[in-house]
């Protein structure tokens, strides 16, 4: 009987049940927390990322896991069986076929796995409260509003062009992310690869967005690749701007921005909001929070609401959202060869993402009569203020006296609407 209760004990240890995937994933897990804490690379979402990464791969727990997940876990005959019937499979097929299972089936098998007496693990409650619902990358773009400042982008509107054309790469990535089905182990489809391509728009709660409306079991690769190379601006971005620009070209200065009154001010996300309801639809969840927490902030007749967006909330959600993408990052999904493919197409979609931006402020430095440093196109990426930071930064590396914060930040600020542009054109082209 001792040593029964030995064996019972010792079967429900972490350590006897710890497979070599869980264990490496949990050293991923830890990697991340050691970038956040040590390299401070992106910490207010590594660090959660990370930790939920750990939790989520702790054996037995099941913190990460559905309510068919815990079911599964359990692996009870007699339910496994009524779960089997359920999707008309084989009990020994059971695992593979629920992976495969249709949104109608998932339901459907959460509610009679719910009945059976099974619960979701708590990381996967985070991840149906945060991100299924589509709640927490709203809520973080309302806070991005509410801390941003448009002034440079309404008094240079040009800058537009810029944030535009740094989007290239994600349209690019996209052909490149079908075009690695060739290759074995890649299976992307049409939504997969554009969930995939939005990486190159380096912003995070954009990519999480499309993720869960288009590619839910690719979340996990997707968001730590978006926000790790958000974390990387100041490495990846220097080099290709030096190669792309000349050093007479990195010491142009450029004029003085206009001051922008209240009401420009007031009026600018308002206008941005109907030009996105007639215009595009399917990217009002994103530009309506956006403009609405900037509106917050430039109303100034709310000033309670405006820093709870920009403080609280977005603090609240930051964590819950960093730990409910952790717990996609469970080794079973995780550990792939298109992961791989998505870390890599993520590097890519940001290089060239970066190089249009530079490329097509050259070429408006030409055709403009007001000089244009073309450093301030890398800062078309999404990821404010870093990118915009990194701009001023190799600026006055060339020119001890230029200070381009402030220039790089209408581009920047144009990024934002651009990624969530991109993200709605996908999602009207591809999410029906």
């Amino acid at each position: 009987m001792l040593e029964t209760g030995l064996n019972t004990l010792w079967q429900s240890m972490g350590i006897a049940n710890l497979a070599w995937d869980q264990g490496l994933m949990i050293c991923v897990g830890a990697l991340l927390i050691y970038l956040a804490i040590s390299r401070k690379f992106e910490p207010l979402l590594l660090l959660p990322i990370g930790f939920g990464c750990i939790l989520a791969n702790i054996p037995i727990a099941g913190l990460g896991e559905s309510a068919v997940g815990q079911l599964l876990l359990a692996a009870d005959p007699q339910h496994l069986a009524t779960l089997a019937q359920q999707l008309q499979v084989d009990v020994t097929q059971l695992s593979a076929a629920w992976q495969e299972a249709s949104q109608t089936q998932v339901i459907a098998g959460e509610d009679l796995a719910s009945s059976l007496g099974y619960s979701p693990g708590m990381l996967h409650r985070f991840y149906d409260v945060a991100i299924l619902s589509g709640i927490a990358p709203l809520m973080i773009f309302m806070g991005v509003g509410a801390l941003t400042d448009f002034s440079a982008l309404i008094a240079m509107p040009r800058t537009l062009i810029l944030g535009a054309a740094a989007q290239f790469g994600i349209f690019l990535t996209l052909l490149g992310a079908l075009m690695l089905n060739v290759l074995p182990g890649f299976d992307f489809t049409l939504a997969d690869a554009s969930a995939i391509a939005i990486i190159g728009g380096a912003d995070g709660p954009t990519a999480i967005f499309l993720a869960s409306e288009l590619a839910p079991d690719l979340l996990g690769a997707i968001a730590v690749a978006a926000y790790s190379y958000m974390a990387l601006v100041p490495i990846i971005q220097p080099p290709i701007m030096r190669l792309l620009t000349t050093q007479a070209e990195r010491r142009i200065a450029m004029t003085q921005l206009r001051p922008v009154s209240k009401l420009e001010k007031i009026l600018f996300p308002l206008t941005v909001l109907l030009l996105c309801l007639l215009f595009l639809p399917s990217a009002a969840p994103l530009i309506g929070m956006l403009t609405f927490g900037n509106l917050l902030r430039e109303a100034g007749v709310v000033e309670r609401l405006s820093k709870a967006a920009q403080n609280e909330i977005i603090n609240i959600v930051t964590i819950i959202l960093g730990l409910a993408v952790g717990s996609k990052l469970q080794a079973d999904k995780f550990l792939s060869v298109e992961t791989l493919g998505i870390l890599a197409l993520g590097a890519f979609a940001f290089a060239i993402g970066t190089a249009a931006g530079i490329l097509m402020a050259k070429l408006m430095n030409k055709a403009s009569t007001e000089a244009v440093n073309p450093l301030i196109g890398a800062a078309g990426v999404s990821a404010v203020p870093m990118a915009a930071r990194v701009v001023n930064k190799v600026g006055l590396e060339a020119n001890p006296h230029n200070f381009l914060l402030m220039h790089a930040m209408g581009p920047n600020v144009a990024g934002v609407i651009g990624s969530a542009v991109a993200a709605g054109v996908l999602l009207a082209l591809v999410g029906q």
